[in-house]
């Protein structure tokens, strides 16, 4: 498949739009989950550690499984995963209405609808970088805010929708609402070349021709057997009796001959295939070995490694708030008539323009990044410190928004990564970040919930996730202050053989 140049535009920004209300019907209930989560522990009475795990395992499953992802993105392509991807989360939602136990929505809304929204993620960030090259930045901002949009919204839709309907019926018909998702995902049309050239072989394709002169030896064998058949088959209506005798004494000892070559045939196929397949294994398995040297290799970079460990303990303390904040204000015992917005709605909408805040100010020159999202981190932390003394609603709004704000700083996170490792390197480097952010989002909710179920109070949970958060910002500080430079220029020291891929396509 041969693809044009980026477009920067025309179809481009149809393909935008429909990335945007793709996160939006796919991220929305997941992390407006903090709604539903109330309703399941009355639902099924468990603690609120277990309960906790069915939306931080939907959050970060997707994130988990990204290397997943990427390659089913790569081998289907983005539209046939993003329509794939609708069915399994509308799937997965209106299955978990009908949810025995709480075991039960680990599979149906924590791993069914949280893979379904890691593909539909990774499908649409795909096919916007294909249309966009320019203008990526502003294009990928453009969609990044369709989740934080999907938290504002179906905070407020679902609490109504269980009003209404109940929890079952909620769920039902948010599920039918992301079947939207297929209309969607039918418009994400690949960047094609109408005029294409023949498609480049892959690595089988590229195998030499000598191991594949014995396929074409045996097709001539077959045809020859069919053509001595057909004309002695057709020769049999005309001649008589005793030439076709002596015509079918010639054939069976052609066909015998052909039999005996057709054996030596196959013995030297079997041997120069299995040759092949051991030297691809090899080689396989010498990429695999090049991957795990890449890996440590990256690990040598000290502030790569402080990256790693913040992004862990950001997204194990950083996250509950966005699950739990619901479940601290009933613990508070603030009344539902002083509810003027829900505390998650505040969030996605302080998330949205935390994003985008964040992502300008990551383009101005004299802007350091790195001490950028230091900062942020140190923040978050504090807020979470606050939690605690939030005793009513007008505070629990207001940590809220500084909190939802601060979690924007996901937009400036590969400018860090980037200025961390290099753009060579972003691509590797980013999935194994995502992996530990992954890891974060699934154990933040459940270590909450578990310090609840021992203490009876948020406090001390929320103590807890503020110290993850500030340790993780402190250590990234102590790494980025005496060798900053020194690591941005890490690069350039590295051995010729590792990380070689832009000498490699210059080349």
């Amino acid at each position: 498949m041969v693809f044009r140049k980026p477009p920067d535009g025309g179809w481009g920004w149809v393909i935008v739009v429909v990335s945007f209300f793709t996160q939006f019907l796919c991220y929305g209930s997941p992390l407006a989950v903090g709604v539903l989560y109330l309703e399941w522990l009355d639902a099924f009475g468990e603690g609120k550690g277990k309960t906790a795990w069915v939306g931080s395992l939907a959050n970060g499953i997707g994130l988990l499984a990204s290397p997943v992802c990427s390659i089913c993105v790569s081998s289907f392509g983005a539209r046939p995963v993003a329509i794939f991807s609708g069915f399994m989360v509308a799937g997965g939602l209106m299955m978990s209405s009908f949810a025995p136990n709480i075991y039960f929505l680990y599979v149906s809304y924590g791993i069914v609808v949280g893979l379904g929204c890691g593909l539909l993620y990774t499908a649409t960030v795909t096919i916007t970088c294909q249309y966009f090259d320019k203008r990526r930045g502003l294009a990928l901002g453009l969609i990044s805010t369709g989740s934080s949009v999907g938290l504002f919204i179906y905070a407020a839709l679902q609490r109504e929708l269980i009003e209404l309907y109940g929890l079952d019926g909620c769920l039902l018909i948010v599920g039918a609402l992301s079947l939207n998702i297929l209309a969607c995902g039918s418009l994400m049309r690949p960047l094609e070349s109408p005029r294409s050239s023949p498609p480049e072989k892959t690595c089988v394709d590229k195998v030499p021709d000598q191991y594949f002169v014995y396929h074409e030896k045996e097709k001539t064998v077959e045809e020859n057997i069919s053509i001595l058949e057909k004309g002695y088959i057709d020769e049999k209506c005309v001649n008589s009796m005793p030439d076709c005798k002596q015509e079918s004494i010639l054939n069976k000892s052609v066909l015998s001959s052909i039999s005996i070559n057709e054996k030596d045939t196959y013995k030297k196929k079997v041997v120069e295939q299995t040759n092949f397949c051991k030297q691809l294994a090899k080689r396989k398995w010498q990429l695999y070995l090049t991957y795990w040297k890449e890996t440590m290799v990256l690990f040598k970079n000290k502030v790569f490694s402080a990256l790693f460990v913040a992004i862990l303990l950001f997204d194990i303390g950083g996250f509950p708030p966005s699950l739990l904040m619901e479940d601290v204000a009933r613990s508070a015992n603030i009344s539902e008539d002083d509810y003027y917005m829900p505390l998650i709605s505040i969030i996605g909408i302080m998330t949205t323009v935390g994003k985008l805040i964040l992502g300008i100010l990551a383009d101005f020159k004299w802007v350091n990044t790195l001490y950028l999202y230091v900062t942020t981190l140190l923040m978050t932390g504090v807020a979470l410190f606050a939690i605690p003394f939030a005793k009513s609603y007008f505070t629990l709004a207001m940590l809220s928004g500084i909190l939802g704000f601060l979690t924007g700083n996901w937009s400036i996170f590969p400018y860090v990564t980037t200025k961390t490792v290099g753009i060579e390197k972003l691509t590797h480097a980013y999935g194994i970040l995502m992996f530990f952010a992954g890891l974060g989002n699934s154990l933040g909710p459940p270590i909450v919930g578990w310090f609840y179920d021992w203490t009876q109070e948020y406090d001390t949970a929320f103590y807890f996730s503020g110290f993850c958060v500030l340790l993780g910002g402190f250590l990234l500080l102590l790494a980025a202050l005496p060798c900053w430079n020194a690591c941005t220029n890490q690069s350039s020291k590295l051995p010729p053989n590792t990380y070689s891929y832009k000498v490699a396509s210059n080349a």
